[in-house]
């Protein structure tokens, strides 16, 4: 079949960096999507993305769709026809909606049911028929801002300022916003110009020679490139930073990495100061010995040839200079105050319209805190540690630095708290009480930084809750799904056994008492448990737990989530080993039945009239104290090996014993002693809601 090559490009003002990536991605899938909705077969698809166009080559594009038959169902045969066996008038007017005659009409029986049909031939349309509806790929795009222009009702990301549409060296003619597509592209903003693409297949070349790299992955590799050569010929360690390397690589099109340097005496500054003030003022790589201590040296990327490139350094060392020396001043001022003076000054910032300010979520931090201490046993000498990291965790929101760069929240409370004195327990802990700040983030070293940690993210959390700040959908403007799997993940690392459940309805009292709550407290309650077991699931996903093992250890309260993940780990192994099947079958057995059972019937041993039923009563006391004892010391393989002599007498039990006697008073004793055994084994997890996969 005769294929083509076809390319669209929209050229626009400079798009912002940070949408580029997905902008690209929207724009493989969709266009994927649509040739298979079109019924396009093709050999190859690239797309390209700089600062000022977006593009799609495809190319070994089928000139058209191929030919169809279809079969049409009509009107059942009794409407079909009359009692003469004539066609009616709706046999006739189906027929000729698919473009056929009644003799062209054949019946067929469905589920005993006759129905009329029509085969019609459906001929392929060509490109020039389907290749302009790409317009509406375009303008299905989706992003987190547009922004319209002139006259144009068209909401987009950026004016479009050309577009480009080809088939082979033919142009596919549509229009969008009163821009008409050509062959025609553009440049470099300074360096190219005018150009005509002559063929799809030429696209990034031609390009290229207008100083434009097109393809991302080949400007982040010259930008890599040229980072690792000055690497080389200067002996220095540059750290790449992934999303700074990502951001650079969508604010250029055409890159070539230069250094510059700055003084010696901004060194004396924090590190972490120097790095941020040259990568979020300026997108600049820092430079650092193999020791990783700080050189004063910065990496940047031009848009642009290496012309004159000395002179694009000194004008960055002149930008950079003036950066740092208002670091220096900040940095220099903030040293001037006091952590009491700073404290007081989080009496005037507001947390949250219905929380009230800084100050009182540090009030409840440091109540919170002391009550995570005396839950998890620690020493005193840690609770007083924890009491002083809690109640002064937030003096550095008011200081220069943090309001300059937000960012360094913690981290200078840290250096501040190292300057001012504190006990470096207690400064180490200010900057880990916002651990883990993303998914894959580090945690808190110590345990003074985790409980604060633990605190503040609980607060949030709740507070949010109870005053009806629910995240929805993608909407979480106080990141409380992050904050949430950060507490688990925490808990995780210190194997800790914290009762989530509990420790949720301890601080939704603190704010139940300042009358905050503006929903029913069980309500609430029961939001944010199933809002934290959705967080659990998460993480178990992610550790490639399947749903039906997430759901079945999620069954109890969220304790010792360290437990709850080796637990569910032992059955996503089990439920393969064929050794496993006599033991799930006896314990999902009694399980199910026992849900028959009514609730707080005791056991009558007295009432036990067959062997089979006191044999597994007796069994169950043997095992009851050791299984116990195995699930107290969180040993997941041990709890389920106690449950190992239950097997036997559970399946004697159901081959002698009727279970659902006649007598009410039997049937009621049997299905107790069937509920204290499922009690026991839902302890470690429901077994009915896991799909074994024994072989």
């Amino acid at each position: 079949m005769k294929t083509t090559n076809v390319l669209f490009e929209v050229g626009l003002e400079e798009m912002p960096a940070r949408f580029m990536n997905d902008t690209e991605k929207q724009l493989k899938n969709k266009t994927t999507e649509w040739l298979k909705d079109i019924r396009l077969t093709y050999q190859n698809l690239t797309t390209y993305i700089t600062p000022r166009r977006f593009a799609v080559l495809i190319e070994g594009l089928d000139y058209k769709q191929a030919d169809e038959e279809e079969e049409a169902k009509g009107p059942a045969l009794k409407i079909a026809q009359d009692d003469e066996g004539s066609w009616t008038k709706a046999a006739i007017g189906f027929s000729k909606g698919q473009g056929k005659s009644v003799d062209d009409l054949y019946v067929k029986e469905v589920n005993g049911t006759e129905y009329v049909y029509v085969n019609k031939f459906l001929k392929g349309k060509t490109q020039e028929e389907l290749l302009p509806d790409f317009k509406e790929i375009i303008l299905s795009l989706n992003f987190p801002k547009n922004m319209r222009w002139a006259d144009q009702s068209l909401r987009f990301i950026r004016p479009i300022k050309w577009l480009v549409a080809l088939q082979d060296e033919k142009v596919i003619p549509f229009e969008i916003a009163g821009v008409h597509t050509s062959n025609v592209s553009f440049g470099h903003r300074f360096l190219g110009g005018k150009i005509e693409i002559t063929t799809p297949s030429s696209y990034a070349e031609i390009l290229s020679n207008q100083y434009v790299i097109a393809e991302t992955t080949t400007r982040q590799k010259m930008i890599v490139d040229g980072i690792k050569h000055l690497e080389q010929e200067k002996g220095w360690n540059i750290p790449v930073d992934d999303d700074l390397l990502t951001e650079v690589t969508h604010l250029v099109e055409y890159p070539t990495v230069f250094f510059g340097q700055y003084s010696e005496e901004f060194l004396h500054i924090p590190k972490e100061v120097l790095i941020t003030s040259m990568k979020e003022h300026q997108r600049y790589f820092p430079v650092q010995t193999a020791d990783n201590e700080l050189l004063p040296f910065f990496i940047g990327v031009r848009n642009g040839t290496s012309d004159h490139i000395e002179t694009v350094a000194r004008g960055n060392e002149k930008v950079l200079r003036a950066r740092l020396q208002d670091a220096q001043f900040f940095y220099e001022e903030d040293q001037k105050q006091s952590i009491d003076h700073n404290l007081k000054q989080l009496e005037r910032m507001v947390f949250q319209e219905s929380l009230g300010t800084i100050a009182d979520k540090v009030k409840r931090v440091t109540e919170i805190s002391g009550i995570i201490a005396k839950d998890l046993n620690l020493s005193d000498h840690e609770k007083t540690q924890i009491e002083r990291t809690a109640k002064i965790s937030k003096f550095d929101l008011v200081t220069n630095m943090v309001n300059e760069f937000t960012e360094l929240q913690g981290i200078m409370g840290r250096k501040y708290a190292t300057i001012f004195g504190e006990d470096e327990v207690v400064a180490q802990a200010i900057e880990e009480h916002y651990m883990p700040r993303n998914a894959h983030d580090e945690l808190p070293a110590s345990s003074v930084g985790s409980v604060v940690s633990i605190a503040d993210k609980i607060d949030t959390i709740v507070g949010c809750f109870a005053v009806g700040l629910i995240p929805s959908g993608s909407q979480d403007p106080y990141a409380l799904r992050r904050q949430a799997l950060g507490i688990l993940q925490i808990n995780q690392h210190n194997s800790w056994d914290l009762n989530i459940n509990q420790l949720i309805e301890k601080v939704f009292a603190l704010f139940d008492a300042r009358d905050i709550s503006s929903s029913e407290k069980f309500q609430v309650l029961t939001q944010i448990e199933s809002f934290f077991k959705q967080r659990a699931a998460y993480i178990m996903k992610e550790a490639d737990i399947g749903a039906d093992i997430i759901e079945a250890v999620l069954v109890n309260e969220l304790s010792d989530f360290s437990f709850l993940l080796e637990k569910a780990k032992l059955l996503k192994g089990k439920r393969a080993d064929a050794n496993f099947k006599d033991k799930q079958e006896a314990f999902v057995r009694v399980m199910n039945l026992a849900a028959k059972a009514e609730e707080d019937i005791e056991v009558k041993p007295g009432l036990f009239d067959k062997k089979e039923e006191k044999e597994l009563y007796n069994t169950y006391l043997d095992i009851k104290n050791q299984y116990r004892s195995a699930i107290a010391k969180k040993d997941a393989n041990e709890a389920l090996n106690q449950l190992t002599p239950l097997v036997e007498p559970i399946h004697d039990f159901f081959d002698n014993t009727m279970v659902m006697d006649k007598d009410e008073t039997i049937r009621n004793n049997r299905l107790a002693l069937l509920n204290v055994i499922t009690n026991e084994i839902n302890q470690f997890a429901d077994l009915t809601k896991v799909q074994w996969k024994q072989s």
